[in-house]
């Protein structure tokens, strides 16, 4: 993972070390399938790509090596590009989530509440691309039926909240768009890619009662939950359609389009076309690259980056012109 005789005067990609989170849900599988190397036990997250004061980033390698994104973004406000929200800053958050157990039972506000109730951050709208499953995993997504508030609030207290969640089976490659509101929970057995508002407001409504490493239950945050959520019966999660579009030694496909962001999944394969892909990011907004499988190569006039799986790479926005050499399968992420 290198980059040689980078020309730091234009607009060059860049590799991101992420910061960690030891969560108790979480396992070992973002060091044993990512080789991330990080001293965690458990490693339940890493933010790849993070603005944000709870977990910040760093740039790898270059002349940026070892500041952070949001230095870097601070000195280089046009590395964003011209996107909506971009004079508040990184829009979007992205991280690998490895749970070994189930994670708390919980919601998100969205912009509005969290404006005017907490202290002007971001509400959280989110997606999930599932990197692995075990057999028979499963995730949180809604209600089954409608439930009114103080039913819900005498579940939670009884612990009987369980009965009204929805389980919906999962299996590698499957794509959810959890919207602000929506009550959810990845449960154990997933591995997740998750790109996010740039946010980490949750309110855990439930937690099976589980304590920490020091014995104490983890707070639950049950009123603004049920000032936040979504109390309707939710229908089951469909697969977005998708299709694949093919070009010479490279393959892309819409995972996801919403107001804060699109995620592509990229395949690149140049071992047998024997020529380089051409990687034009859009000139009005960086994107962000996510490598998920294989190990490849970004190159332009004057720089490389050798990547594998689990790096994450920031491109600017009005990028230099980069090819791609590999095989390998990333994820596409445009602010």
């Amino acid at each position: 993972m290198i980059n040689k005789n980078l020309r730091w005067n234009k607009h060059v990609p860049f590799l991101l070390k992420p910061a960690a989170k030891d969560y108790l849900w979480g396992g070992s599988r973002l060091n044993d399938d990512f080789s991330k190397g990080i001293a965690m036990e458990p490693l339940a997250e890493t933010w790849e790509c993070s603005t944000h004061p709870d977990g910040l980033s760093l740039a790898a390698d270059g002349c940026f090596a070892g500041r952070t994104l949001a230095e870097i973004l601070k000195e280089h406000p046009e590395y964003l590009g011209t996107h909506p929200d971009a004079e508040n800053g990184f829009p979007i958050l992205i991280k690998l989530i490895d749970a070994k157990k189930d994670l708390s039972v919980q919601v998100h506000p969205d912009d509005a509440y969290a404006m005017e109730h907490e202290h002007g951050q971001h509400g959280k709208t989110e997606m999930w691309y599932v990197l692995d499953a075990a057999p028979g995993a499963e995730l949180v997504y809604g209600l089954q039926y409608d439930v009114d508030r103080s039913l819900m609030r005498k579940s939670i207290e009884e612990g009987t909240v369980e009965r009204f969640l929805q389980k919906v089976p999962i299996k590698k490659d499957d794509v959810f768009y959890i919207e602000a509101g929506k009550i959810h929970a990845i449960l154990a057995g997933a591995l997740v890619a998750e790109i996010q508002e740039n946010s980490n407001l949750t309110y855990r409504l439930y937690d099976y009662n589980r304590t920490d490493k020091n014995g104490k239950k983890r707070e639950l945050h049950i009123d603004k939950a049920l000032a936040v959520a979504d109390l309707k019966g939710s229908s089951r999660p469909r697969q977005p359609l998708r299709v694949l579009k093919y070009r010479r030694g490279c393959a892309m496909e819409l995972l996801c389009r919403c107001r804060y962001f699109e995620v592509y999944r990229m395949l690149i394969n140049t071992e047998r076309c024997r020529e380089l892909v051409d990687y034009r990011a859009d000139s009005t907004s960086f994107h962000v690259l996510l490598c998920i499988g294989g190990c490849g190569c970004l190159l332009w006039d004057g720089g490389e980056i050798r990547f594998f799986k689990g790096d994450c790479i920031f491109v600017p926005a009005d990028s230099v012109e980069v090819k791609l050499h590999g095989r390998a399968q990333l994820l596409d992420v445009k602010g």
